[in-house]
């Protein structure tokens, strides 16, 4: 009597289970496909800048005035260009603006990262920068 209570009970239990124990449908293979994987030199990219690094850094003009932050990078949907989200005007991000430049406008040099010819107001007349809902 208890085993027929027991398999009463759990019935509908095996019964939700069953479709998940159903084997999976076989995905279609095709030929093998090959990647091409091209080689870099290590040390050139180790001895780089990487981006998080770069995310939070000052940059600034010639006359080492800080012209902005730089905000973030974003790689260009051609997955080739990158780009560079700059805050500028504000103070403690308050009050700030973005705007985006193409990331070769900036340079690299003593550990800063700088703009040339760049001005707090030349950048903040800009457009408006805001991210994708995405």
């Amino acid at each position: 009597m208890r085993l027929m209570l027991l398999v009463t009970a759990l019935a509908p239990a095996i019964a939700l289970a069953a479709p998940l124990a159903a084997p999976l449908p076989v995905l279609a293979q095709g030929a093998p496909q090959t990647v091409q994987l091209t080689k870099v030199d290590v040390v050139k990219v180790a001895t780089g800048f990487r981006a998080s690094k770069i995310i939070g850094s000052s940059v600034v003009n010639e006359g080492n005035d800080t012209v902005g932050r730089v905000d973030d990078i974003i790689i260009g949907q051609d997955g080739k260009t990158p780009f560079v989200v700059l805050s500028v005007g504000g103070f403690l991000g308050i009050g700030d603006k973005l705007v985006v430049l193409p990331y070769e406008q900036l340079k690299t040099m003593d550990n800063k990262i700088l703009m040339p010819g760049a001005t707090k107001d030349a950048l903040k007349d800009l457009p408006s920068f805001k991210y994708a809902a995405n």
